[in-house]
C-alpha cells in the first residue's frame, strides 16, 4: 500500500458526475448497471423507567430524581428500520433520517425521542464502522477481477490528516497537576512566540500524513479533494483494516487513543467494476455496480442495505413518503 500521486487515475470519477444537479450524481459516478444505499447504523437510548429524560427535563431534575430516571440506562445500535417502527413512518430507498424519526421544522434530527419513550441518535455521516465496512468489502472483493488491486480516496478535510502551517485542524487535551509541568506542555505545543519572534512565518504542524503527501497532488472532484492510496480493496473486508492502511492515526495513538484510521470517501478496484462513496455529509453510502453486486449487499442480512435507481435524490427534504 503506498501513496499515489499520479491522480489521472480518479479521472474517470470526475467525467462521470452531474455538479449542480440534485441527485447523488454530484459525488456518485453515473453509468453503472445497479446502486445500493447502504444505511448507516443508529444508535438508541432506553431506560428501566420506559421515558428517556431529554437535556432540560434532567436539568430540572433533583440529584435524587435524575439517579431514579437514569436506572437501567443503556445505549445500543439501532437500525433504520427499528427506528421507522418505533415512529410510525416508513423505511423506503429514499427515506431521509429527519423524517423518519418525525423532526418538527427547526428542531434537532441529531435526538428523538419515539412515542414509546426510547431516545434515538442519528447515524454518524461519511462513515461505516470498520466491522460494517469490512462485510460491505467481502461483497465487493467477490465482484471485481482485480481484488487486489485498486484506490482508496480520503477526503484531505478530515481534521489532523494532513499538516500545515499554524494548525492541523485538530487538538490534544492533557491534564496535571503540576502547573510547571502543564506550561512546558503548553510552550512545547505553542506556534506562535510574538515576543520573541514576531516577525516569523508560523511553522509547519505534522499532521497523520507525511509532509510530502500533505503538500501533494490531489484528486480534485466538484464537492471534494482527495489524497489518493494504492489499496487491495480485500484489505478492506477485514475489520482490522485500520491497523494495516498507511493513514491510521499513530498520532492519536501516541496521545492513548485507540488504533483507528479515518474511512475511506472513495474505494474503488483497478477494473472500474464498482465504485464504493461514502460522502462526508452523507448518512449512508453509496456502491455503484453489477446488478449481482447490488443483489448481495442488499441480501445480506448484516448490513441494511436497500437498492436505488440511477439518478436517485438523497437531499434532506426529498423523502416525500415521510413528508
Amino acid at each position: 500500500m503506498r501513496w499515489v500521486d499520479d491522480v489521472e487515475v480518479g479521472d474517470w470519477i470526475r467525467d462521470r458526475l452531474d455538479p449542480g444537479v440534485d441527485t447523488m450524481h454530484d459525488v456518485v459516478p453515473r453509468g453503472f448497471a445497479a446502486y445500493a444505499r447502504i444505511l448507516h447504523p443508529a444508535g438508541v437510548r432506553s431506560v428501566t423507567a420506559g421515558v428517556v429524560p431529554t437535556i432540560d427535563e434532567l436539568r430540572a431534575m433533583t440529584e435524587d430524581e435524575e439517579e431514579q430516571a437514569l436506572v437501567g440506562l443503556r445505549d445500543d445500535a439501532a437500525t433504520w428500520a427499528d427506528t421507522a417502527a418505533a415512529f410510525g413512518t416508513v423505511l423506503h430507498p429514499l427515506a431521509q433520517w429527519n423524517r423518519i424519526v418525525r423532526t418538527p421544522e427547526g428542531e434537532d434530527w441529531r435526538r428523538r425521542r419515539s412515542p414509546d419513550g426510547r431516545e434515538f441518535t442519528a447515524p454518524f455521516e461519511g462513515e461505516l464502522p470498520p466491522a460494517a465496512l469490512a462485510r460491505v468489502a467481502t461483497h465487493l472483493a467477490a465482484h471485481t477481477t482485480t481484488p487486489d488491486d485498486g484506490v482508496a480516496g480520503l477526503w484531505e478535510g478530515w481534521g489532523g490528516l494532513t499538516g500545515g502551517y499554524g494548525t492541523t485542524g485538530r487538538t490534544f487535551m492533557t491534564f496535571t497537576d503540576d502547573p510547571a509541568e502543564a506550561h512546558a506542555a503548553m510552550l512545547a505545543e505553542s506556534i506562535h512566540d510574538p515576543f520573541n519572534k514576531p516577525y516569523q512565518k508560523a511553522p509547519w504542524q505534522d499532521g497523520i500524513l507525511s509532509r510530502e503527501i500533505s503538500e501533494g497532488a490531489r484528486l480534485e472532484l466538484p464537492q471534494r479533494s482527495h489524497v489518493l492510496f494504492a489499496v487491495p480493496p480485500r484489505v478492506f473486508a477485514d475489520a482490522d483494516w485500520p491497523l494495516r492502511v498507511p493513514w491510521r492515526d499513530t498520532v492519536a495513538e501516541q496521545h492513548g487513543f485507540p488504533p483507528s484510521a479515518q474511512h475511506p470517501s472513495l474505494i474503488w478496484p483497478a477494473d472500474h467494476a464498482w465504485i464504493l462513496v461514502s460522502e462526508i455529509d452523507f448518512d449512508s453510502t453509496i456502491v455503484g455496480g453489477s446488478e449481482a453486486l447490488v443483489a448481495a449487499l442488499c441480501a445480506d442480512d448484516r448490513l441494511e442495505a436497500l437498492p436505488i435507481p440511477e439518478g436517485a435524490n438523497l437531499q434532506w427534504d426529498a423523502d416525500t413518503v415521510n413528508a
